[in-house]
């Protein structure tokens, strides 16, 4: 139990602000070209209060977390918060809009991996000093880089709903993206079956362990990963 509740100690501000973060960061964009929705709702904030999905912000990253204390598995986890609102009538060029406020979210994970980074450089300077702050701030980096750049690269696959999809939508022909989009509704299933299949660790992994080396290298940062 005492381990369980030291990784989600560990986990949960990353998690938080890396699902939070990413709405967020949509709503911003969003507003910057001519929709003012998300700030009117009052999504434009780092408040995780604002962005909370109760099942995909808290109760899929604990489950995961727990299952994975209780294996021989590194933790792992992921989730959604909700879904920030987009008027695309107010949009200026709907199509190309909606791509740019799509890529925003899996931008702003990058940068939450650089901060993270900074952070483990900053831990890494403290130790032996200041340890009590040190180690966490160490701990927190090396799951705040994990959970940015693996929401990042998932959320940059090309299938609708998520951020790939959209983006690659933005640069198809207008009756093209329109079918292309209507695969929306079936795009959860089509994760689920390449998660469950091994497909999908097959096309996210080396991904995510490409970004994580280049980003361990920037910062000369200790190798963590096996």
């Amino acid at each position: 139990m005492d381990g369980i509740l030291q990784i989600i100690a560990i986990w949960a501000l990353p998690v938080l602000f890396a699902i939070t973060l990413h709405e967020a960061a949509h709503g911003w964009m969003a507003k910057q070209l001519g929709d003012p929705t998300a700030k009117m709702l009052g999504r434009l904030t780092a408040n995780p209060i604002k962005h909370i999905d109760p099942v995909g912000t808290i109760a899929v990253p604990i489950g995961l977390l727990i299952f994975t204390a209780l294996t021989p598995a590194p933790p792992f986890v992921f989730g959604w918060a909700k879904p920030v609102p987009v008027n695309t009538r107010n949009l200026r060029k709907p199509q190309r809009d909606m791509a740019i406020v799509a890529a925003a979210g899996p931008i702003a994970n990058l940068l939450m991996a650089l901060f993270w980074a900074l952070m483990i450089k900053l831990g890494l300077m403290l130790q032996g000093t200041f340890d009590w702050a040190a180690i966490p701030l160490i701990y927190m980096g090396m799951a705040g880089i994990t959970i940015n750049v693996l929401l990042m690269v998932l959320n940059l696959l090309p299938i609708p709903p998520l951020d790939g999809g959209r983006v690659v939508a933005g640069f198809l022909p207008a009756r093209i993206a329109t079918r292309y989009e209507g695969v929306a509704p079936y795009g959860l299933v089509i994760v689920l079956v390449l998660l469950f299949t091994g497909i999908l660790g097959m096309i996210l992994f080396p991904i995510f362990g490409f970004i994580v080396d280049l980003i361990q290298t920037l910062f000369a940062l200790p190798s963590w990963r096996t």
